[in-house]
């Protein structure tokens, strides 16, 4: 009697065994994958149809489907390292300006479009192909699988990995029948034996979960083409008590995939009503920002009813798939221009853009209107602007807040005449002033001429251009609206591929028979063996577990029983459950005794 756990150094496997067929068919039978092809190359004229078929197995094979992930993942490097065109127009141009030796080579290889290129599109293309190739003969393969029954017990159960024995009084068929509930009992699928043994199996969902997590990779691969071709993202800044429409013309900036119909934007509205934001008043962390809040009147369809909602950093408001997302916020400064006759020609709040923690702000008044000189000619207006929330002093040639919020706010001004080169029908920075074709105005010592002004404090421009007055202060907020269809999905799919990846990971495809035959003596000898699909030590802990309690329902038969009995080498002791997890005699096998 020998009881196992782990094959032997040296030993050849039962499969290799000439002469147990059975169980060399047991072992095969265990793996579910596609049996290897031959040899990899072609052979020679093999046709047309024999190169196509070789090339179909060479893409479907899992070695190409990993190749061409780790492919995919290395041609999305570019993307990230290089401005992309339909992420940001402005910072391709400013990459083309700074690299001028690379622009021919990028453009020929789209690395200035990379998702949308042709030899990224190929790359996920064969992937995906790849991988149905791949899952479709190995889901044929576990149906038949599934349909099918365990095999039979070979003929020697004591060369398997793990194996136990011994002797009963118990008849065979009680033996077996026992064998049977405890087995199915423990979720192994059982099967009658030539009458004197019982074949189970277990574990089924191993290539289950090989099979899932392949699944799972085409449908992110599906959902990641999904909301690339169809996802829409853009901008808004809107001052409080002003309001924005989800149309494509109310965007300050809007992006979205090369599927995308302006027509599937979902219909709402919403007006900003009040801004909130709160910040750490002492301490080491003063400044700090503590929480930001948006309050909107929220109105869904052409027609809704107005809703009062609250949006938060990380607490969108969601719409019909869409979201809407807290960005940002700042300060914008209320100014009023009057011509040199009086007339107020400009007023408006101009939002500033924050350039630092404490919310110091630059950003340009333009004042198309302008007003006409002593020669009657038409001069247009314009204003670089520094605004700060808590003025802390001049430093470097500008103005510096120490707290983000509004405790004693200050705003300078420059000022600027000529053409704003507003009427070029060229896009323009709304928080730039381009100077190229306009002249600063000067004091009386010649130096651009500036001013610092408190709230509802007036400057008067020099030569009598008119009045600039800082009438008070509002503040915006920035909305960012997204549409990515396809994100649930591939949730979904990565749920899945984790799950399906535990499963083959963990569960282990295992066999174990259980063999009852009457002796000579009159006394049943019991045996059980188990075979995993590959080496575990949880099988002999599995076997063990088994064995032990079927001994329970058919005992040992005493010692005196067997007295006069011949020696059996497959005799068992009485603690079958010990023996079952003892190690393997590591001595070869053409060497044992």
């Amino acid at each position: 009697m020998s009881t196992t756990d782990n094959a032997p150094t040296g030993a050849p496997h039962p499969s290799e065994d000439p002469a147990e067929p059975a169980l060399g068919a047991a072992g095969a039978q265990l793996s579910t994958a596609p049996l290897e092809d031959g040899p990899a190359g072609p052979a020679v004229g093999i046709g047309v149809i024999g190169w196509l078929r070789w090339f179909w197995r060479q893409l479907t094979s899992m070695r190409v489907a990993l190749i061409l992930l780790f492919l995919l993942s290395l041609g999305a490097i570019p993307g990230s390292l290089i401005p992309q065109t339909n992420v940001d127009a402005m910072k391709v141009a400013v990459w083309k300006q700074d690299n001028p030796s690379w622009v021919t080579i990028a453009e020929k290889l789209q690395l200035f479009d990379v998702y949308s290129s042709v030899w990224f599109s190929a790359i996920y293309l064969l992937l995906f192909i790849s991988l149905i190739g791949c899952i479709l003969p190995r889901s044929w393969q576990f149906v038949a699988q599934l349909r099918g029954r365990p095999p039979g017990a070979p003929k020697r159960l004591d060369r398997l990995p793990a194996y136990t024995t011994w002797r009963t009084e118990t008849s065979p068929d009680q033996v077996l029948s026992y064998a049977r509930t405890q087995l199915g009992g423990r979720r192994f699928r059982t099967e009658a034996g030539g009458g004197n043994s019982v074949a189970a199996e277990k574990g089924y969902l191993r290539e289950a979960g090989n099979l899932l997590f392949h699944v799972a990779l085409i449908v992110m691969l599906v959902a990641f083409a999904w909301g690339q071709y169809f996802k829409s993202e853009g901008g808004k800044l809107v001052l409080r008590g002003k309001g924005f429409s989800n149309t494509l013309t109310q965007y300050d900036d809007f992006k979205s995939g090369s599927l995308f119909d302006p027509e599937d934007l979902p219909p709402f509205s919403f007006t900003l009503d009040k801004f909130d934001a709160t910040y750490e008043q002492s301490g080491p962390q003063k400044g700090t920002p503590r929480d930001f809040k948006a309050y909107v009147t929220f109105s869904e369809g052409a027609n809704g009813k107005p809703q009062k909602r609250e949006i938060q950093v990380n607490k969108p408001l969601d719409v019909d798939g869409s979201k809407v997302y807290l960005l940002g916020h700042g300060y914008a400064p209320v100014i009023s221009v009057t011509d040199p006759t009086g007339k107020v020609i400009f007023k408006d709040a101009v939002p500033m853009l924050p350039q630092d923690a404490n919310l110091t702000s630059t950003g340009a008044v333009k004042v198309p209107d302008g007003y006409k000189d002593k020669d009657g000619k038409k001069e247009q207006l314009g204003f670089n602007a520094v605004f700060v929330p808590t003025f802390a002093g001049q430093g470097k040639g500008m103005m510096f807040s120490q707290f983000p919020e509004l405790g004693f706010p200050a705003l300078m001004l420059s000022a600027w005449h000529g053409s704003l080169g507003v009427d070029s029908g060229l896009p323009q920075n709304v928080y730039q002033l381009d100077t190229s074709k306009m002249e600063s105005f000067k004091d009386p010592s010649g130096q651009l001429f500036k001013k610092s002004l408190l709230p509802e404090e007036s400057m008067e421009l020099p030569n009598g251009a008119g009045t600039v007055k800082f009438e008070g202060i509002e503040r915006w907020a920035t909305f960012s609206i997204t549409h990515q269809p396809g994100s649930g999905l591939a949730l979904a799919g990565a749920v899945a591929a984790i799950a399906g990846l535990a499963g083959s990971l963990f569960i282990q495809r295992r066999r174990i028979w259980v063999r009852a035959v009457r002796g000579a003596d009159g006394v049943t000898v019991v045996e059980m063996a188990g075979l995993g699909r590959s080496e575990s030590a949880r099988l002999p802990e599995e076997l063990a577990g088994l064995a032990a309690t079927l001994h329970q329902q058919a005992p040992s038969a005493p010692a005196q029983a067997s007295a006069d009995a011949p020696a059996d080498p497959a005799a068992a002791p009485a603690d079958p459950a010990a023996e079952a997890v003892e190690p393997l005699d590591e001595t070869p096998e053409g060497e044992r005794g």
